[in-house]
């Protein structure tokens, strides 16, 4: 009777251990990595991108910080280079077999604060054979403003970034450490102008902005967020035939909405980023309007006479 009675009991045991195993089973399966959805995306880049010529924008800026919304300028630069993959730079020679072609943006973002004033540019180098190469190489990003700089470089080799900082700001200083790969937010104008239907959509992990991160002086790390891609029928930009990419990162209490072109090259009419100012913890909206676009070998346009093309880019403080 005892034995049969300590059976009983085993397997009652056995029972409970099983039911324990399979509730830790995840209802559904994880999101594919970024760069897996990347990988199988194919880049819609038409002869618009080979022409010798780089795209120019230029955005009327109304940008948060310091408790208030500050008017100011931004530029978009888009042009393809060919990359080299083992330094990280420009190819200039072609002398080194370790190269491959990238889309490459440069924002460049104006703005005063009052008296004084901020300069902000983000450089994001993203290959364009996604397939050999589905990350995002390099992204470096510099602030200057009248309290100090601040320079932030992103490498990515061996399944992560590398991230170097160097800040003005005691608590900031000097930094070299390594993070594990994500989504960049930086890299979405690339991918968008590549091929938005590639973005990935739903919760995610993602390394927000580099010039986001400094301006609200918060370590450089993966975060949650929930990314969506659809038409646009918000009120701050005008245009038919419109889609939304938005990324919200609840940590941050934040929201940055671009929105694009639905047609191929998918020129980025604008954007927006609300956010908590640091100051009062209100959250106020950052918002870019393209007004103007040029598609120039503008690295050419370097004489006194070529001063005009600013005027017709209707170009103020930049």
């Amino acid at each position: 009777m005892k034995n049969f009675i300590l059976l009983l009991l085993l397997l009652a045991g056995l029972g409970a251990c099983h039911n324990q195993d399979t509730s830790k089973v995840p209802d559904s399966q994880p999101a594919l990595p970024a760069a897996m959805v990347f990988k199988g995306s194919h880049p819609k880049l038409g002869d618009y991108w080979y022409q010798g010529k780089g795209e120019v924008s230029r955005y009327e800026l109304l940008q948060n910080r310091y408790s208030d919304v500050h008017p100011g300028e931004a530029i978009l630069v888009f042009v393809t280079e060919d990359f080299l993959t083992d330094k990280q730079v420009k190819n200039d020679n072609y002398s080194n077999p370790n190269s491959t072609p990238i889309l490459k943006m440069n924002m460049v973002r104006k703005f005063p604060t009052g008296l004084y004033s901020y300069a902000i540019m983000t450089s994001v180098f993203t290959p364009t054979k996604v397939k050999e190469h589905p990350q995002t190489l390099k992204v470096s990003t510099s602030t200057q403003e009248w309290c100090g700089n601040a320079y932030h470089q992103l490498n990515y080799r061996d399944g992560k970034y590398t991230s170097t900082l160097h800040s003005y700001f005691e608590n900031e200083a000097d930094q070299v450490t390594e993070v594990p790969y994500a989504i960049l937010e930086d890299e979405i104008f690339n991918r968008i102008r590549m091929n938005p239907d590639g973005l990935p959509t739903g919760k995610l992990t993602a390394l927000p902005g580099t010039a986001i991160t400094r301006l609200l002086h918060l370590p450089f790390e993966p975060m949650e967020a929930e990314a969506s891609l659809s038409a646009y029928t918000g009120n701050d930009f005008s245009g038919e035939n419109l889609r939304l990419y938005s990324i919200r990162f609840p940590a941050m209490n934040r929201t940055l909405e671009i929105v694009f072109q639905a047609e191929a090259p998918y020129i980025i009419e604008g954007w927006t980023d609300a956010y908590p100012s640091l100051q009062d913890r209100k959250v106020r909206k950052s918002v870019a309007r393209r007004t103007n676009t040029l598609l120039t070998p503008y690295w050419q346009k370097n004489k006194r006479e070529d001063m005009a093309l600013r005027q017709e880019l209707g170009l103020e403080g930049i």
